[in-house]
């Protein structure tokens, strides 16, 4: 089976098992999914949800949350971890959304990832789930199963997401990065893994 042929396979499979993935972060608004997931960062999607309510009960607008001392709000976010650096990125790119966005999120990539604590991944999700556009965010069992299913070498994220571009057309990569974390959490975890049981890696 030829990588174009597999990867037409396994779409095949992550809509047999995952037709309309939800959101998994809980959001109202560009500005409080940019929140959400910066505090996923090595962190629940679960344990994010739990947190955020609590934050956002003070705090769910880049003016609000300047009002808050950074020590504040590392007290709502201790449970996601790293709560010290994400508690300093939060306070400060909602103070450059003021000053340089008059208070709104940016829709475009280089004004996202110029942002404190906004990376290329978080960029891409913010994009992709809140304003829809194309991109490919490639978290690590995206770039787990990428590898496992032979569609990348693995050799880097950033080649994972190149190589998955180009497997599948532009139309689908905002809905099969969601398929591929639920199919991969569900099927095709990184530990204990039984190949003979995934649905994927036992039809590849």
């Amino acid at each position: 089976m030829i990588k174009k042929e597999r990867a037409k396979h396994i779409a095949e499979i992550l809509d047999f098992y995952f037709p309309d993935p939800d959101i998994p972060l809980e959001h109202t608004d560009p500005y409080t999914l940019l929140i959400a997931v910066l505090l996923s960062a090595q962190c629940t999607d679960k344990r994010v949800n739990l947190v955020t309510p609590h934050l956002y009960a003070k705090a769910r607008t880049p003016e609000e949350m300047v009002k808050l001392s950074i020590e504040e709000i590392e007290q709502i976010i201790r449970t996601c971890g790293l709560s010290k650096a994400k508690s300093k990125a939060i306070w400060n790119l909602s103070e450059q959304l003021l000053s340089k966005h008059h208070g709104k999120v940016p829709q475009n990539f280089e004004d996202l990832e110029a942002l404190p604590g906004v990376g290329h991944k978080t960029a891409s999700v913010v994009m992709v789930q809140a304003f829809n556009k194309p991109a490919f965010p490639v978290d690590t069992h995206i770039h787990r199963c990428a590898q496992r299913w032979g569609l990348s070498d693995g050799s880097s994220v950033k080649k994972t997401e190149a190589d998955l571009k180009k497997l599948f057309p532009k139309s689908r990569w905002n809905k099969l990065h969601l398929q591929i974390i639920y199919f991969a959490r569900t099927y095709c975890p990184a530990m204990g893994h039984k190949a003979d049981k995934c649905p994927i890696c036992s039809s590849i």
